[in-house]
């Protein structure tokens, strides 16, 4: 019985983290995604309990104050969390649990669970990503400026996370990300053999 791996993914808007966990969710098969919670609305392809948990303000207040998320972050003006409990069951039962989340969040995850795998995805150049924000068609001037300012200071965190990954194509980064998969899943943190 191996204890679940709690892999934590975060990067500037537009560095691909997103589609780089969507192809991990669909190609490994042992992840499970963890669905947060948001007081942003949704998307026009986001669904509720599938993407984001999509809360009023004060829902997210009142879960906040019970104290039932293992993070919170206030992102490009809206907030968003984690819940702990079911995130601590899934890696009870051994299950992977995938998390993209931002650095705040992110670095709240660190302070308490130090098993956790974090993975910083970087863009090639400042230029790539907001050639990248500009043709995902999904903001306005306004938020494509306000991301590319955030994201100089959430790079300034890459430090702080295990691994570093530059999203140069697609499917090398997909490559380096299995093959820190690969390694965690046998890190004796979460995994003791025991051979006859």
């Amino acid at each position: 019985m191996r204890r679940g791996v709690l892999m934590v993914i975060s990067g500037p808007a537009g560095a691909g983290k997103g589609t780089l966990a969507e192809l991990l969710l669909a190609r490994d098969g042992g992840f499970v995604f963890s669905v947060s919670a948001t007081t942003r609305l949704p998307r026009a392809t986001e669904l509720d309990g599938v993407h984001y948990h999509f809360l009023t303000e004060e829902q997210f207040g009142a879960v906040e104050r019970a104290g039932e998320f293992l993070e919170t972050a206030m992102v490009h003006g809206h907030r968003y969390g984690t819940l702990f409990k079911p995130v601590m069951q899934m890696l009870d039962e051994g299950r992977d649990l995938l998390l993209d989340i931002d650095t705040q969040g992110a670095m709240s995850v660190m302070s308490k669970l130090a098993e956790c795998v974090t993975v910083f995805i970087l863009p090639p150049s400042f230029a790539e990503l907001e050639r990248r924000l500009r043709s995902r068609n999904t903001e306005n001037e306004a938020d494509i400026q306000r991301r590319l300012h955030n994201a100089r200071g959430e790079i300034e965190q890459v430090s702080r996370y295990r691994y570093a990954l530059i999203n140069e194509t697609v499917e090398e980064a997909y490559q380096t990300l299995t093959a820190i998969v690969a390694a965690e899943r046998q890190n004796t943190v979460r995994y003791r053999p025991n051979i006859l």
